[in-house]
Parts: structure tokens; sequence; C-alpha cells
């Protein structure tokens, strides 16, 4: 049986996800510890050996193709397929994986998770772990597109698929709120949307790039700040620089500190329902340690 060599390798792939997770050669140069020519003449060999065009060189940056468009997105399922296996390699061998990919929902409480870091550090320390922070459909989409081995807190209804499982942890209170200073501050009727509208939002962005984006509480017609995640949000509430919906776990301290009230909304989605969730093919030691330790604090999270 005659072997013929593979022209693809997971370093292009690797460049073209680096390349449009951040817009340039330089950066993506820099994220992958490479310099800008590499990437491009690795890019260019392949173009070349594939006889075809994966970036559009003809503007001030270069833009994918069609061709190098699909290249990019089923390669990061090749990626991803390539992460699992080393991980499966890893904990086949000891039965702990060698890391542990946990995505946060920003909403979700990060320092309910501390004392179970501790727990689980006095147990094992070969299994590294990795927490990232997304907002709204870019939870689901880490479970779903990038390989995260669970989710935390991720909101509405989770994808369906045999790949994986879920759990409610809890439901979120939304509450809308504004600095005491900000003019909605002094109305003594619950607000309407025509109301709203003369007002500032201030909105976080849906970190998902492919999934389909989670709707907010916001008008078309409002006036907005995007930010990316609660912590900058909160900063712009207390500041007075806009208006917007928080929930309660997190605007607690404010509206006990007074730096924040709470005020009545006629119209809004008042809660949303957060999960846990994780990959069912992927059950090793630290992954099934975990499940199990939130699972039995599954009350605790969202008071």
């Amino acid at each position: 049986m005659m072997f013929v060599a593979m022209r693809l390798n997971l370093d292009v792939l690797l460049i073209l996800d680096a390349l449009d997770k951040h817009g340039s050669f330089a950066t993506a140069a820099e994220s992958l510890f490479k310099t800008p020519a590499a990437l491009s003449y690795m890019i260019q060999k392949l173009e070349g050996d594939l006889n075809i065009t994966l970036l559009d060189r003809s503007g001030h940056r270069a833009k994918f193709t069609d061709t190098g468009r699909m290249m990019l997105e089923k390669g990061r399922l090749l990626l991803n397929a390539a992460k699992d296996l080393e991980k499966q390699a890893v904990q086949v061998q000891s039965g702990w994986e060698k890391e542990l990919s946990i995505a946060l929902d920003d909403s979700f409480p990060f320092n309910a998770l501390l004392p179970l870091i501790d727990e689980f550090h006095a147990l094992n320390k070969q299994t590294r772990l990795n927490f990232t922070h997304h907002t709204l459909a870019g939870s689901w989409e880490e479970l779903t597109h990038h390989g995260a081995d669970m989710i935390l807190g991720a909101i509405n209804e989770p994808p369906t698929s045999a790949a994986w499982a879920y759990k409610m942890l809890g439901t979120l209170d939304n509450i809308f709120v504004v600095a005491p200073s900000h003019p909605l501050a002094q109305t003594q009727t619950p607000l309407t949307n025509d109301q709203l509208c003369l007002h500032r939002a201030v909105v976080i962005s849906d970190s998902a790039r492919s999934c389909q984006p989670i709707n907010s509480n916001l008008m078309d017609e409002q006036p907005q700040i995007r930010v990316d995640d609660f912590h900058s949000k909160l900063t712009l509430l207390r500041a007075g620089m806009g208006c917007g919906f928080l929930p309660r776990h997190i605007a607690r301290p404010w509206l006990e500190n007074g730096e924040l009230v709470e005020k009545s909304v006629v119209s809004f989605r008042e809660k949303d329902v957060a999960y846990m969730a994780w990959r069912n093919h992927s059950d090793g030691l630290a992954q099934r340690w975990w499940r199990e330790a939130l699972l039995s604090k599954v009350d605790e999270f969202y008071p």
C-alpha cells in the first residue's frame, strides 16, 4: 500500500485560528510565539501545495476567502479533536487528566469555587485547572465549539446533543438598577419602555463567535455602551453613566451600601436559568470529582 504524505498539518490550522481571533499577523504571531514572517510562509506554502487561496491580501489587512473560512471552521473541529486525543491519552495512562478546562459565565460567583479549588489541589496536583470567563451564549460555545470540559453558569436553554449532559444550577433574578445620581433614580412609578429609551443602557456583549447570540433586556432604539464583563458594567452603573439590568446576587453589595438603587420596570425578562454542563465522552477522575463536588453544592451558588 502506497503511503501518501499529508500536506495539511495542525500548525497551519492553529495559525488560521489565531488570525481569526486576533485580526492581524502581528498579534497572531505573538500569541503563537512565532514571527509574522513564519506565519505568512506556512500559509503560503499550504496555498501552493493545495493550489488554493486562503487569504485575500488585496486590502490593507488580509481577509479570509470563502475557502479560507471553510478551512478555518473545519480546522477548528480537527484542532478540538486533536486536543481531545491528547487528553484521552494522558487520562488512559493515569486516570487523571493533564488539564481540566472549566468555562464560566461571567455571572457565575467565582468565589464559591475557592474552597473546591483548595480541596481539589490537596487531592491532586497533577491536573492543571484552566478557568475562563465568557458571556451569554459564549459559555455554551466553549463547550460545543472550543473544547471546554465543563461550563458553569451558562444561561438559557442548552443545545441538544448526546455529546454533553447538563444540570440546572439555579435561577438568576434580574433587576434594573441605576446610581442615586441618575435621573431615573427619582422616578416613583414603574419605568416604561418609552422612558428607558431616553437613557443610555450599559450592556454586556455576547462573547459567542459561532453560536446564535442571546438577546438581552434591551430595545433596539435605546442608546447603549457595550462592555465585556460585569465588573466594567458595574463601574459604569455606579458612576451614573448609564442604566441597566444585573443579576441580584451581583448587585446586592452595591444595593446594600447605597451606590445603586433598584427600580421597577413595566416589562422585562425577570429570570434566567443557569446551567452546568459537561462532556459525556470525557469522564476522567478530575472531571468526575468536580462534577460531583459542584452538584453537592448546587443550592449555594445563587442565594
